[in-house]
């Protein structure tokens, strides 16, 4: 890290770090939007960054948000969505973002806990109509669409921005173990500490050029923000991301870093091979993410095929930035490992399973039942993940203690599913796995065990069952398999997953 970005970085306030860019570079770009037109492309600077928030800001302190009001948003990845979260930092408000594949169920679960008296979305919004799911959940926040414009009033009305970075001002959700999603509290210091983890690992300059391909919402949109405020270069900023059709814009802005999760790395490397005779992106030096599991072939065939370094790293909702892999790593470190930690990060293995302490960490959940279990006596953060730490310091995870499915970097509860398909007429029975996909990291199973004389079940009749109830899609399975009996052990006949996952995992 540069000495300029490694003074950034200690920035109390995420507003903070955004002043504090905007006097540095008020001209460099900081957000490019890319449209399906290069005609309609737009472009936000640094200075415009800061002035455009303090401006949205004023029109949210007129509409009533003050310091700690909770403003959920569930919106796409634009422009626009990054001013609003920086007004809301800049008002100091508890902000709640929310990914917009989630649906009735999860959203309605996250207003309520999170108590918020504001709500953000798009309004129709790639054929789903947000506001009117808003408007159907029972009591309501006040509702503000806020795709293409934003309130605006004059900065003289607005209170001293906040200045303690250690309060709680951000809830995010991951659906982690559990049926409801679970609120990760966190503070602006701990999103600063996440960014620069990665910001530092990638080795990164002001002549390259990002991009945020995934929902802004995410836990990596502010790491990621971080990152393009600690070393000023700019990201692409797309609100949906489809091969082939993302990759002009990836080529006209001359990307030099791309990724997101093992899901891309796939989808990338599919269009290289339909024509190997030219790079798919002739700026691209750098693949980078995490959030899901990377074989070691796929880094082979990333660097083999595209002709660039492919940086891997290990991170969550609650500490999303653990270790990262870095362009100066060996071959071998950056195939087989998930990187280094940062040294304000510590890791401890106990019995073989991972436990996190250091600034990146959350601060708990909204249910501090959740709290209490979540850390151990020594304040270390218990993950659920298994792994071991090499004598080089990088970082090995061999697998996950928790029942999650992680599908496109996304966490998914195997109980939630089983819980909705167990309340079918033609399911006994039911387990939930994630199965090993080169494209998704992992894909959603169902297996079943029926009652006898029932109508065998098909994959269709599933995922028209579930959707029916609410689930967002990304959970919704991609495979069935009818079993005559589910495999238990012989003590609580807990079903034996791991069998199943041997079982189905080639099917």
């Amino acid at each position: 890290m540069n000495d300029t970005a490694h003074d950034l970085a200690g920035a109390a306030t995420l507003w903070e770090l955004v002043e504090r860019r905007a006097a540095l570079t008020p001209d460099a770009p900081a957000l490019l939007q890319a449209a399906a037109s290069p005609h309609d492309d737009r472009r936000l600077t640094f200075g415009e960054l800061r002035a455009d928030a303090e401006r949205v800001a004023a029109g949210l302190y007129e509409m009533g948000v003050r310091p700690g009001t909770p403003f959920a948003w569930q919106l796409p990845t634009r422009i626009e969505t990054v001013v609003l979260s920086m007004a809301l930092a800049r008002l100091g408000a508890v902000q709640s973002p929310v990914i917009p594949i989630y649906r009735d169920r999860e959203v309605g679960f996250a207003l309520r806990t999170a108590e918020a008296e504001f709500f953000a979305v798009p309004g129709e919004w790639r054929g789903f109509d947000y506001a009117e799911m808003a408007r159907r959940i029972p009591d309501p926040p006040r509702l503000v669409v806020a795709y293409d414009s934003l309130p605006e009033a004059d900065p003289a009305v607005l209170p001293d921005p906040p200045s303690s970075g250690t309060d709680v001002r951000w809830i995010y959700w991951t659906s982690g173990t559990t049926s409801d999603p679970k609120g990760v509290l966190h503070t602006d210091r701990s999103l600063i500490a996440g960014g620069s983890c990665l910001a530092h690992a990638l080795r990164l300059t002001p002549s390259d050029v990002g991009s945020i391909a995934f929902p802004y919402a995410h836990i990596g949109g502010p790491d990621y923000l971080v990152m393009l405020l600690l070393y000023g270069f700019p990201a692409v900023l797309l609100e949906q991301f489809a091969l082939p059709g993302s990759l002009d814009a990836y080529r006209r802005h001359g990307v030099t870093v791309a990724g997101g999760s093992t899901a891309f790395y796939s989808m990338f490397l599919n269009e290289q091979r339909k024509d190997p005779s030219r790079r798919l992106i002739p700026s691209l030096r750098l693949l980078a993410g995490g959030g899901a599991p990377k074989p070691p072939e796929l880094y082979c065939e990333v660097v083999a095929e595209l002709g660039c370094k492919l940086t891997h790293g290990y991170g969550m909702t609650e500490a999303p930035m653990i270790t990262m892999g870095s362009p100066d790593d060996t071959e071998e470190q950056l195939a087989r490992t998930e990187g280094r930690p940062p040294e304000a990060m510590e890791i401890r293995i106990v019995d073989g399973e991972v436990r996190l302490r250091g600034e990146a960490v959350c601060q708990g959940y909204t249910d501090p039942a959740q709290t209490a279990a979540a850390f151990d006596e020594y304040g270390f953060f218990v993950t659920g993940d298994l792994g071991h730490v090499r004598d080089d310091g990088h970082l090995v995870l061999t697998g996950r203690l928790k029942d999650v499915i992680i599908r496109k970097g996304e966490n998914i509860s195997a109980k939630e599913i089983e819980e909705l398909l167990y309340q079918h007429p033609g399911v006994g029975d039911v387990a939930v796995i994630g199965l090993p996909d080169t494209e998704r990291g992992e894909r959603v199973c169902a297996v079943v065990e029926q009652p006898k004389g029932a109508e065998r079940l098909t994959l269709e009749a599933v995922t028209t069952y579930l959707g029916d109830r609410g689930l967002s899609v990304h959970k919704l399975p991609e495979q069935l398999q009818i079993v005559d009996a589910l495999p238990r052990n012989e003590t609580l006949r807990k079903v034996l997953k791991y069998k199943l996952r041997e079982r189905f995992a080639a099917a």
